[in-house]
């Protein structure tokens, strides 16, 4: 079967949909009919550059990414591996080339021809330090890239198990070289191009984005032809955005909200398991230098509960950086719930309930469901033991800053995204502390994973990665809290397929 019918067949499993409801945006710019949808996201789009600068390993915006430009390799929602741009891609025998088949017959949105060329720089382009790729030392280890007809090669300078990969992950994206280098950087955020699904025809930023659809698109053209997404921020917002009628989407909203709302007449959605786990990063300075206060934050948090009260059972409690669809997870690995010791532990170190331990927790508000009550209900199992933690609420945005600058506080909540559930893509990055992602910074940790990054022996290298994971939780290095469920509510007429990585796809929506 070609993947031009794989993915037409993805379309076709999207299901029925409803004509749009009227918008609070100009009647103008959003006539009403059945080809039209409205989306109440919650997030902004800051740039529209997908490979370059702290937006690039958002998770959550890689649904917008993917709306408008292509990857390298395509992923299907049960997150299997699918020609995209590339249809044929694989390994030299001694593993020191890699080479890629480039597909024929695609335009960007202006009309220009997509070609080879635009592949081999792009890859070029995510491998210099100056484009400000975050990914860029995985897309550095290739090198003398070639595009001749529809092939591209490059060497291996430094053997990446995981290139491939990467190539339908954060900043795995094709751009168009020669219009990129007629315009600039300023001139692309202005004027975006992809070969994707929709095109961009409005972009307001922290207001709507407006898409229409790529009648050229290599995987078919989408159903509906105009898309708009609302950036509502505000979780009750993008509730009343549903309930309204505004909106005909939305996701990630409070867990009793989407009971209620998918009981109502003309409502319908889904809330399974994703790609996406909610942790606590420890920063190694100040208190959490001492191995006692670490491990007590950990052990005093009883993470059964939270699911169970928080999310409603929504979501599955971990104990690692790793959930049970990540190549190296490890159900042996399990950090104990124990309020006592970690009174104790505390006790040790001078701290007590009448004489507590001091730091910030940085946390978002409504980015997640639940997320801002998860670090109160986390803050008031701390109180009872002995540590006095101050919230503090920022965007998701100033969490990106601090990380890439080692600025965190002490503790900070995040969602972690690995749609490829390779373990250097969530606990290596996590965790390693000369990456831009980490905030860990310890000799041990750093030396337990430098072998690993180019370790051959896919076996031994699994193996390698379940003992960091062992080392970083018999230290309390990090505080993993859960595997998050993601609720989508959605207008009856619509079906939404939803993508185990988190990322929602207009592409995979029709009309009835």
């Amino acid at each position: 079967m070609s993947t031009k019918t794989d993915r037409r067949t993805l379309l076709k499993l999207a299901g029925a949909g409803v004509a749009a409801a009227s918008l609070s945006l100009p009647s103008k710019l959003f006539a009403q009919d059945k080809g039209e949808l409205t989306i109440a996201y919650n997030v902004n789009l800051p740039s529209w550059d997908p490979t370059t600068g702290p937006s690039a390993v958002n998770p959550t915006i890689q649904g917008l990414y993917q709306s408008v430009f292509d990857q390298f390799i395509l992923q299907k929602p049960d997150l299997s591996f699918a020609p995209g741009l590339l249809t044929e891609w694989g390994w030299s025998d001694d593993k020191k080339q890699i080479h890629m088949t480039v597909r024929d017959g695609v335009t960007w949105h202006d009309g220009s021809p997509f070609t080879a060329e635009d592949i081999a720089w792009s890859l070029e382009r995510a491998g210099k330090a100056e484009t400000g790729n975050p990914i860029q030392l995985v897309w550095a280890k290739i090198g003398n890239i070639k595009a001749e007809g529809n092939r591209v090669t490059a060497d291996v300078l430094e053997f990446e198990p995981t290139i491939f990969k990467w190539m339908s992950f954060l900043t795995g994206y094709v751009l168009p070289k020669a219009y990129y280098e007629k315009v600039g950087a300023e001139g692309f955020e202005k004027a975006p191009i992809g070969t994707g699904p929709y095109m961009v025809e409005k972009f307001e930023q922290n207001a709507f984005l407006r898409l229409k659809a790529n009648p050229n698109w290599w995987g078919g053209k989408p159903a509906f032809e105009n898309v708009t997404i609302k950036f509502v921020t505000d979780a009750a917002s993008r509730v009343a955005e549903i309930e309204s009628g505004s909106s005909q989407v939305t996701l990630e909203i409070p867990y009793e909200e989407y009971d209620r709302l998918i009981a109502k007449d003309g409502m319908a959605g889904s809330c399974e398991t994703v790609s996406d786990i909610g942790m606590i990063f420890f920063n190694d300075i100040d208190v959490m230098l001492d191995a006692n206060v670490r491990h007590a934050a950990v052990m005093s948090v009883d993470k059964k509960l939270l699911v169970d009260r928080l999310p409603r059972g929504y979501g599955l409690p971990i104990d690692t950086l790793e959930t049970p669809e990540y190549a190296a997870f490890d159900p042996s690995i399990k950090v104990e719930y124990n309020p006592e010791k970690a009174k104790e532990l505390l006790a040790a170190s001078g701290y007590s309930t009448d004489k507590p331990v001091k730091f910030t927790i940085q946390t978002t508000k409504g980015f997640k469901p639940k997320d801002y009550e998860m670090i109160q209900a986390i803050v008031g199992m701390w109180r009872k033991v002995g540590i006095e933690a101050t919230i503090e609420v920022y965007e998701i945005a100033k969490h990106y800053e601090l990380r890439a600058a080692d600025k965190l506080a002490p503790a900070a909540f995040y969602n972690w995204g690995d749609a490829v559930g390779d373990p250097t893509t969530s606990t290596g990055f996590a965790m390693y502390g000369p990456s831009p992602h980490s905030v860990w910074d310890t000799k041990d940790v750093i030396d337990a994973i430098n072998p690993l990054w180019g370790e051959a022996d896919e076996a031994k290298r699994i193996a390698g990665w379940k003992a960091v994971s062992k080392l970083v939780a018999d230290n309390a290095y990090v505080l993993p809290l859960l595997q998050y469920a993601q609720p989508i509510v959605h207008a009856k007429g619509v079906n939404v397929v939803q993508h185990k990585s988190g990322a929602l796809l207009p592409a995979l929506m029709t009309p009835a």
